[in-house]
């Protein structure tokens, strides 16, 4: 169950490459615990794939077993292109790979609730250990 949007605008973005400065800057939105009693939250930038999202939800949900309700905070809208190994420079913009989400510090992108402190913490810990950035675990305030 991969995540993508149903129906695109555009089906090719620009690269959109920020300044790493501007990268750093904490996130606005999307920052604190809302659903469940466990989040976790990122401490750096990255650009996150569909894949990486299934396979941290998919490890995470696991480790939660039936009891557990876990929620995705994030969405992957931002597609993402790629040209063939091998082919030279040129020839226009490769073909449409997947999508991906750009994520700031600061964003909580998975949340966990109905089990017990300690396996909410290890089901995000290895969600975290999925995912191309550093996380940190945050319990609601």
């Amino acid at each position: 169950m991969t995540l993508f949007p149903k129906k695109v605008k555009y089906r090719k973005w620009q690269t959109g490459r920020k300044h790493p400065e501007k990268m750093l800057r904490p996130e606005t939105r999307g920052t604190e615990v809302s659903f469940g009693s466990h989040g976790l939250k990122s401490i750096s930038p990255a650009r996150i794939k569909s894949n990486q999202i299934e396979a941290a939800r998919r490890a995470m949900s696991h480790h939660l077993g039936k009891t557990g309700r876990a929620w995705v905070r994030i969405f992957p809208d931002r597609p993402f292109t790629r040209k063939p190994a091998e082919v030279k420079m040129g020839k226009g913009k490769g073909d449409l790979q997947g999508y991906e989400i750009e994520v700031r510090p600061g964003r909580v992108i998975f949340e966990v609730d109905g089990v017990t402190d300690f396996a909410a913490r290890e089901a995000l810990r290895k969600a975290g250990t999925k995912l191309p950035l550093k996380t940190k675990v945050v319990t609601r305030r």
